[in-house]
């Protein structure tokens, strides 16, 4: 692994944990954040939610507090989700935030906050549109069955009210680091990109838009392999059931998060972790538990994967994968949890490490270079590791630094 973007663009391979925000009128309901498809409300009775949206408790410094405290370094925000309200004081649609009875642009508040506390902002937006009367909707990935009553169908029409909307976006909020286009509808329309990368030169884009993009997504999954082969950021939810907020959700353990970044962040991605906010604007207090628990770990452990890369040993090892720095330092992590208090090393050299230690809590660790008994007939030696309090780990994904 040794891709590499121009500089301004590498911010990305070193803040490697991000927040993402799903927020919307859907959050009025509090079932999912694709309530209007997935339930098939009609666009008339949909629309009247944003009647009832009024976020009087959004402060996005409590967000970006949340987001300190997890140790999150970037924020990517639903400016317009699937549903077509948007987020921001558009000039081109009244289906947006400023008609609402909060009145007030909260991309703009995100955004002064962001840049005030030095949180790289990226943005979110759908290329499905269920509200637009341009869009298409006829039953493809994530359309409505048919058009909305009304609606005139007109993909160049609605390409040029995406353009006009990418301009407001990336000309009126301050940099933006990353723009995140989803559900790729299969065309190409470089004239998107190319505008984005004219207004904001230190952006990146996904593959998920109207064209190439310069990183990829896999979503709620860990794709196979020790080591990504191009620049990936995955993403995932606190909760099992929405990315939007949710009255009854099914929240995942922190153990759970823990391992799944574990996996991604070892092999060279980047972790998009989302929360939902309520309607107020508050984020749910399971959620700020999780990411709090999440932070907690990952400070603790997060110089194993800064300027690290992916390693593998010619043999695989009990349950473990590997980072190191250029220097020699290797890091063990077991994100599927321990297996017993010790375990070895195949490592052909003739001195034991200079210092082996738990990152989790700082803890010294006995090591030596020893005969196994299960490597005893190749009549070879490895780095014996032992003395982890493997009961005391359970709740956690172990990490150990060996230094030469």
């Amino acid at each position: 692994m040794n891709f590499r973007f121009n500089d301004s663009h590498d911010w990305f391979f070193r803040e490697r944990f991000g927040m993402f925000v799903h927020w919307g009128i859907y959050a009025v309901k509090g079932w999912h954040e694709q309530l209007q498809w997935r339930r098939n409300v009609p666009k008339e009775e949909y629309v009247k939610l944003k009647d009832q949206f009024n976020p009087s408790r959004f402060n996005p410094d409590a967000w970006l507090d949340l987001c300190e405290a997890a140790g999150m370094t970037y924020l990517c925000f639903t400016a317009k989700h699937h549903d077509g309200f948007c987020m921001w004081d558009t000039k081109q649609t009244d289906y947006n935030i400023m008609n609402t009875p909060y009145r007030r642009d909260v991309l703009a508040m995100l955004a002064e906050a962001c840049h005030r506390r030095g949180i790289r902002l990226g943005l979110y937006y759908s290329c499905p549109d269920w509200h637009h009367p341009n869009a298409l909707n006829f039953g493809g990935s994530h359309q409505l069955p048919q058009p909305n009553p009304g609606d005139q169908p007109d993909l160049l029409k609605y390409i040029d009210f995406v353009q006009r909307q990418v301009v407001e976006l990336c000309t009126n909020y301050g940099t933006i680091s990353e723009f995140f286009w989803d559900i790729p509808q299969g065309m190409n329309f470089p004239q998107l990109n190319e505008t984005i990368r004219r207004l904001q030169p230190e952006c990146l884009i996904n593959d998920r838009g109207y064209g190439p993009g310069d990183y990829s997504t896999p979503e709620r999954e860990i794709p196979a392999g020790t080591a990504f082969e191009k620049p990936t950021e995955a993403c995932d939810s606190v909760g099992r059931c929405s990315w939007g907020y949710r009255v009854n959700e099914d929240y995942y353990t922190p153990l759970t998060i823990m391992r799944n970044m574990d996996k991604i962040l070892s092999r060279g991605g980047n972790f998009l972790l989302n929360v939902g906010p309520k309607p107020d604007g508050t984020i749910p207090a399971e959620a700020e538990t999780i990411l709090r628990r999440v932070g907690e770990w990952f400070k603790s452990v997060r110089e194993a994967f800064e300027d690290t890369e992916p390693f593998a040993f010619d043999e695989p090892v009990w349950n473990a994968t590997f980072t190191r720095k250029k220097n020699g330092t290797l890091y063990v992590h077991f994100p599927d949890g321990l297996l017993a208090s010790g375990f070895e090393l195949p490592l052909d050299v003739d001195e034991i490490p200079r210092k082996v230690t738990l990152l989790n809590h700082g803890q010294c660790l006995d090591a030596m270079v020893d005969e196994m008994p299960s490597h005893a007939l190749q009549d070879r030696l490895d780095f014996h590791i032992f003395g982890l309090d493997a009961n005391r780990l359970v709740d956690t994904v172990p990490i150990v630094k060996v230094e030469w």
